[in-house]
């Protein structure tokens, strides 16, 4: 190794924790693990820490929780880490000052073929878009969001029935792999940067954050569009659609599992059994729904779901 790192590993949810472990399996000094702070969950609102944070502890690995990246009391504790390298995996921006520090610069793990899918939803947008294939890229960080120069890049399948979480599953494995291969390339001097600028700007995909509005179906789409749109919120955050009854009542219904079907049926109507099937219309087709959860109920197989309800076929969605 031809560089002494001294790591500061930024990072909070699941996604990062494979990242964070590979460099410890693969011997590279953490000098310190940046994480959100505790926050209550759930419904009893109990104190709950970061997966990343949890890892960490098990390595007695210092950990610093900071409210404000820009506070002069967390920068001069970062500074006393005297890190190296920085790595940021599913994290937060981050202000100059601190990407800026260390000698060795600040990279980014980003799970998309830059500079498509900037942003915060990079896998569920590109599986809500039909993508067949996407990837994972590890970049600079500078002052614009997910724009810095590209170290490392691998491409990734999208399989036609990869839901947002086997995809997440599927690229957290495979970054973490980059990362210790981006870490040693800079130990070596063997990556050559890659400007984003030279890709131009027209026609990227981008990947915003994804707000509930943004989850509601829209049954008069083609129902390859449903499909998608179903297993890229899938497991979370849950695309959603409203059940009407005959008498006009309303009901909420997420929709975490589907399959295409063949069936025509009127946009919004749908055709059951009562016992094992639900299909709902679209403008070219229908979509046999197969997991699904009431508002304020356990999710249920699409069986489970039917044995509550006696479903009447002038009900539609």
């Amino acid at each position: 190794m031809s560089k002494d790192f001294r790591i500061i590993f930024m990072g909070t949810p699941e996604f990062a924790v494979p990242s964070l472990s590979i460099l410890i399996e693969n011997g590279y000094h953490i000098a310190g693990v940046i994480t959100a702070s505790d926050k209550p969950a759930g419904r009893g609102r109990n104190t709950q820490e970061s997966a990343v944070k949890q890892y960490a502890k098990s390595q007695n690995l210092t950990i610093l929780q900071p409210t404000n990246l820009k506070d002069e009391v967390f920068i001069e504790e970062l500074q006393a880490l005297n890190g190296n390298l920085q790595i940021v995996v599913a994290f937060r921006m981050l202000p100059e000052v601190v990407w800026q520090m260390p000698e060795f610069g600040t990279f980014n793990l980003h799970a998309s073929l830059l500079p498509n899918y900037r942003g915060a939803a990079p896998i569920n947008w590109a599986i809500i878009n039909g993508e067949k294939t996407t990837g994972i890229t590890t970049f600079y960080i500078n002052e614009r969001i997910d724009t810095g120069d590209i170290l490392m890049q691998e491409e990734v399948d999208i399989g036609p029935h990869d839901s947002a979480g086997t995809l997440h599953d599927s690229l957290q494995i495979k970054g973490a792999t980059l990362v210790l291969s981006t870490v040693q390339g800079i130990a070596n001097d063997s990556l050559e940067e890659q400007s984003q600028n030279d890709n131009g700007e027209n026609g990227l995909k981008p990947a915003p954050k994804i707000y509930k509005e943004d989850c509601k179906l829209d049954w008069s789409q083609d129902a390859d569009q449903l499909f998608n749109k179903i297993r890229g919120l899938s497991p979370y955050p849950g695309a959603w659609t409203i059940l009407v009854d005959n008498d006009g009542n309303e009901q909420s219904l997420k929709i975490f599992e589907a399959e295409l079907s063949d069936n025509m049926l009127l946009v919004g109507s749908i055709e059951t059994d009562n016992s094992s099937y639900l299909l709902v219309g679209t403008s070219n087709g229908s979509i046999a729904l197969k997991s699904v959860q009431l508002a304020g109920k356990k999710r249920n197989s699409i069986a489970d779901f039917l044995r509550g309800f006696d479903l009447d076929k002038k009900w539609r969605f």
